[in-house]
């Protein structure tokens, strides 16, 4: 089980702007670790609206020590310093989301996972790094590297979901295969034969084009489908 644990949180539409991002993504435990703000606050209220609504009224208020209670802590950080400072060696949100699955965190209930963000601020310290088993940072253009914590929060969990949204669209929307693909190069070379060209090497050149351009394409099978109907009316 994931849970989203906010450390001293200061703007409460940064909490909000959070919740509604959980819930895009399918997370529901949220924890307030010490917030400089209150959790109901209209601003916070404003950007939970509907499903995340729930999330926002449900999330827990606690101290430092709630940390204790997981099984695994993954810290954040824009910082990493040198290779020497060991609590800010990161691991990239591919591999974080790669841990997760292999883990299957998502699922198990009873493995308590907690993904530890930072104030505004100035995000996390060296000694509260040290409590997590690992440290996550998203790559940032150097010369601005700390993001808005809402925004990391909706990178970090893109890249957990990524794999299950995948997952989820390739079977409401298939891709076309390599049998789909041959029926529409059988057809296409039906329509070649029938066109005149200068030469030869031209009619090849358009084959080879067609190929290029129907695995470039990414057809789903609805649309392979489609083509090879028009092809054949043609």
């Amino acid at each position: 089980m994931l849970s989203i644990i906010l450390v001293e949180t200061e703007h409460a539409q940064h909490i909000g702007a959070i919740c509604r991002v959980m819930a895009n993504f399918g997370i529901n435990k949220l924890i307030l670790i010490n917030p400089q703000c209150k959790k109901n606050d209209w601003e916070a209220l404003k950007r939970a609206k509907h499903e995340s609504a729930s999330i926002l009224n449900n999330a827990m208020l606690a101290d430092m020590s709630i940390l204790k209670t997981f099984d695994y802590l993954v810290g954040t950080t824009a910082r990493n310093g040198r290779d020497y400072n060991i609590p800010r060696s990161p691991m990239t949100p591919e591999e974080f989301s790669e841990w997760i699955h292999k883990n299957r965190i998502l699922e198990d209930q009873k493995v308590r996972v907690g993904l530890v963000i930072g104030r505004e601020g100035h995000g996390l310290s060296n000694e509260e790094l040290l409590q997590c088993d690992s440290v996550v940072t998203i790559p940032t253009h150097p010369e601005y590297i700390t993001m808005n914590i809402s925004h990391a929060v909706a990178v970090l969990l893109y890249e957990i979901y990524k794999k299950l949204g995948t997952e989820k669209m390739d079977k409401k929307f298939p891709k076309a295969g390599i049998k789909e693909k041959e029926v529409i190069m059988r057809v296409l070379e039906d329509v070649i034969a029938k066109e005149a060209f200068k030469s030869e090497s031209k009619r090849e050149t358009q084959r080879r084009v067609w190929k290029k351009l129907i695995g470039k394409a990414m057809l789903t099978k609805r649309e392979a489908f489609a083509l090879i109907g028009f092809l054949r009316k043609m």
